[in-house]
């Protein structure tokens, strides 16, 4: 269902994002963020499931600024290089991988409001889209690895967020949910009998039941805020 483009951020940095297109008229585009595995087969379907869904998807490799071409499995090995991959992009100077996303979120407009969903680091990172980047009307963290230290829980959204967590998530312990939850009430959260990656149907972490509800509740979302 879709290819690969190449987007250019305000820094002059070139970079491929997936782009999915829906088979009618768009009502609005999705901007998925990947997880600590790259633009994979994994968020490639996702990005294919927004475009099924009636939305343009763009999916950016926001890896690409320190390795190019990543695409991990969810082995031991591939854990270890995505979170070292992680490590040296969360290192870059501001905005770093921000830029991208926004390049990405620019493109994504031609097809009306835009929305972005993120999964595990994306999911953190599409928290700061929705508290620092322009034009993103709804943005939906699925797991968001780090949103819920107190830096980014400082942070305030300017547009609707829907939080999505697992409570068997030992990445994100459930007192930090609270206070996330504590400190944003304006924030839409749901918790998961879940563990982290429960979205991730390649993954053992996979729980159909629990990613079909939240992508029931992130589909309302986006056609409440989008359209």
């Amino acid at each position: 269902m879709g290819q690969f483009i190449d987007l250019k951020a305000a820094d002059g940095f070139t970079f491929p994002a997936y782009v999915a297109q829906p088979a009618a008229q768009p009502c609005g585009a999705v901007v998925v963020v990947q997880e600590i595995f790259g633009v994979n087969a994994h968020i490639r379907a996702v990005a294919d499931g927004y475009a099924a869904a009636g939305y343009l998807a763009v999916a950016p490799s926001t890896f690409h600024r320190v390795k190019p071409g990543v695409e991990l499995g969810y082995a031991p090995d591939d854990m270890s290089a995505g979170m070292a991959l992680k490590a040296t992009v969360e290192a870059l100077p501001a905005p770093g991988v921000l830029q991208d996303i926004q390049a990405a979120i620019d493109y994504a407009a031609r097809a009306g409001k835009v929305g972005v969903v993120g999964y595990c680091w994306g999911g953190l990172l599409t928290w700061r889209s929705a508290c620092l980047l322009q034009g993103v009307s709804a943005a939906v963290p699925y797991y968001g690895g780090g949103i819920t230290a107190p830096a980014e829980i400082a942070r305030t959204p300017k547009c609707p967020v829907l939080a999505h967590f697992g409570e068997k998530d030992h990445w994100i312990p459930l007192d930090g949910v609270a206070a996330f939850q504590q400190t944003h009430p304006e924030v839409e959260t749901h918790i998961y009998p879940a563990n982290h990656g429960f979205n991730c149907d390649h993954r053992g972490a996979y729980d159909a039941a629990a990613a079909a509800l939240a992508r029931e509740r992130t589909l309302a979302f986006f056609a409440k805020h989008l359209g």
